[in-house]
């Protein structure tokens, strides 16, 4: 393998301006195959391929990638440690994880997430997985291109780079919010009103979160943030993610919030002060047995292209705890949520969406926030305060 060249620049594309691409991966298999995908797609061009993190890091300043696919495993510098050298030289630098699904990959990647990384693809185990299968190529490129184009808007507009809006953001008072809500709107830098719906007037008996791309990272700022605020109601969480890194994620929120968290089981008995992540590749929803709320697994088809998806969960909150409803739904690609949201507000809830720019991506955010039945539209920095504020029967 050592004799394959590192660099490999493509040629000239017909878009003007295509999202610039590097792929890193010790397999001259999968940089052939991952180069050929992005530089078959008009708006996208690979401008470097590489075997190792060293390699990749030192070609930074002269490829100028947009986005680095980094793998995880390589020889010489691997992906968690090339990762920080790579923002270091280029801050505005989206890097896609690439990696197996084994727990001690699941593990690495959520570690990337949080040094910076903006969001992560899980690979097939072989090289002939990676070359016959269309969802992992689906899933790459329109990452890619979202991910790549959302940066370049977020640089034009004087945003902070992706790598550092997809961080734990430390918590601010929350007294700015506050003022705002007495609005009838919120505004946001780019001038759209949002028609916001009243908080209710009951206290919320449990908290329902649905996450996508750049969720990990804004779940481990939420749950830092909100710290014992729960210990009376129980919490689910959906977040976009394959088998094996749920359970990592909910070992996370553990030790980040000092409360209990774990995938959900079919026909576990909900309690207080618990987190129940949706395990991945199954949906997550609550039924009645008797008079105890208990967790209903689903192996069904995917639902807005999604499983586990967000909708699913909303409805069955809003059905057995109705208008005793607060969700949260944090960026994301997709509109996954908003439906969900629209029942949780019918039948008397609260939503509360992350607001434009501190989502790493705001497809399911602004499509909950574009039905105009959230309460709130927040940055992710002021979210924990108003759940806390909210689950102590607070609402402005």
């Amino acid at each position: 393998m050592n004799s394959i060249p590192s660099v490999s620049t493509s040629r000239a594309k017909p878009v003007t301006d295509p999202v610039r691409v590097m792929v890193v991966d010790d397999s001259v298999v999968v940089r052939g195959l991952v180069g050929r995908w992005v530089d078959s797609d008009p708006d996208l061009a690979v401008v470097s391929t590489h075997r190792n993190g060293q390699l990749a890091v030192d070609d930074i300043s002269r490829s100028d990638p947009d986005v680095v696919i980094l793998d995880i495993e390589m020889p010489v510098m691997d992906g968690l440690t090339a990762l920080p050298l790579m923002l270091k030289k280029k801050p505005d630098l989206v890097v896609i994880m690439a990696s197996t699904l084994t727990r001690r990959n699941a593990n690495i990647s959520l570690q990337a997430l949080s040094s910076g990384a903006a969001d992560y693809v899980p690979k097939p185990e072989s090289n002939s997985g990676v070359t016959t299968s269309s969802e992992f190529r689906s899933e790459l490129i329109e990452k890619i291109r979202h991910l790549g184009e959302r940066a370049r808007h977020r640089k034009k507009r004087g945003l902070a780079p992706i790598s550092r809006a997809a961080r734990p953001i430390p918590a601010r008072t929350a007294a700015g919010s506050d003022k705002a809500r007495a609005r009838p709107a919120l505004k946001t830098k780019a001038s759209t009103s949002f028609e916001l719906k009243p908080y209710s007037l009951v206290t919320p008996r449990v908290l329902a979160i649905g996450s996508s791309t750049g969720g990990p990272q804004a779940l481990a700022a939420l749950f830092a943030d909100i710290g014992q605020a729960y210990e009376h109601i129980p919490v689910f969480v959906v977040q976009h993610m394959p088998p094996s890194f749920t359970s990592i994620l909910a070992e996370h929120i553990t030790r980040i919030s000092g409360r209990p968290a774990a995938e959900g089981n079919d026909g576990e008995v909900v309690g207080p002060g618990r987190v129940y992540v949706a395990p991945g590749g199954k949906h997550m929803t609550i039924g009645k047995d008797g008079t105890s709320i208990v967790i209903r697994l689903d192996d069904g088809p995917p639902v807005n292209f999604c499983k586990p998806a967000v909708d699913p969960l909303f409805e069955a909150v809003a059905q057995h705890y109705g208008s005793a409803t607060l969700a949260l739904v944090l960026t994301g690609m997709g509109h996954d949520g908003a439906g969900g949201a629209n029942r949780i507000a019918q039948v008397g809830g609260s939503v509360i969406a992350q607001d434009e720019e501190s989502s790493v991506v705001w497809g399911m955010p602004g499509a909950a926030a574009q039905t105009g039945m959230c309460s709130d539209v927040l940055p992710l920095s002021e979210i924990g305060s108003k759940v806390k504020r909210v689950l102590k029967g607070g609402r402005l």
